[in-house]
């Protein structure tokens, strides 16, 4: 199969105030569609730093991010994130209390028209087992729920790659067990790339 994503001697830093500090010197990954891939290490290593400049929230220093065939980072470029076409599930999910869960879905679907995005979320809802709930608050949600919610919002947009950032954190083992095997359906639904870090 072609590569969907490949990460081609990637370089991550961050300037201090003593001057670059590396991160990742040199990564270098390539992920077929429908792999799952997993980014181990301890804590502090930069594997929640390689999500990101995947998603486009951080700058490449050196080499560079390549999906289906387009370089969507390089030290001459940088591709918007809203752009990239890359799901991505935060590790505190990073719902907007102040919205509804379908509030919260369809939220990156701001340009669609109100029955596109009903329809649209309405979906995504029923994939994740959330159809009941599209009325109700983050915080009237259990932490499973919540990360259900924030799992259709990345899905979203139709991306061919989801970034997930500490999937287990703050789960019970059965929710985790639960959550990993939905997430190995959609996979297998609708032909997803994975990238989580734990």
């Amino acid at each position: 199969m072609p590569t969907l994503l490949a990460l081609e001697h990637l370089h991550l830093a961050y300037d201090t105030a003593r001057g670059l500090r590396t991160v990742i010197p040199d990564l270098n990954l390539q992920l077929e569609r429908g792999q799952i891939g997993c980014l181990l290490g301890a804590s502090g290593c930069g594997k929640s730093t390689v999500l990101r400049a995947i998603a486009g929230f951080e700058p490449v220093r050196g080499g560079r991010i390549v999906l289906e065939g387009r370089v969507l980072s390089s030290p001459q470029q940088q591709v918007a994130p809203e752009l990239r076409r890359v799901g991505m599930m935060f590790q505190d999910y990073a719902l907007f209390p102040h919205m509804t869960v379908a509030g919260n879905v369809g939220f990156g679907l701001r340009r669609a028209s109100p029955q596109e995005r009903a329809a649209r979320v309405g979906e995504l809802l029923e994939l994740v087992g959330l159809s009941h709930a599209q009325d109700s608050y983050p915080h009237e949600l259990s932490g499973g729920q919540q990360q259900r919610v924030a799992l259709a919002r990345a899905l979203i947009l139709d991306p061919p790659l989801l970034l997930r950032d500490e999937p287990a954190a703050g789960l019970d083992p059965s929710s985790s067990d639960d959550f990993c095997a939905l997430v190995r359906e959609l996979r297998a639904a609708l032909g997803l790339t994975v990238i989580m870090v734990t």
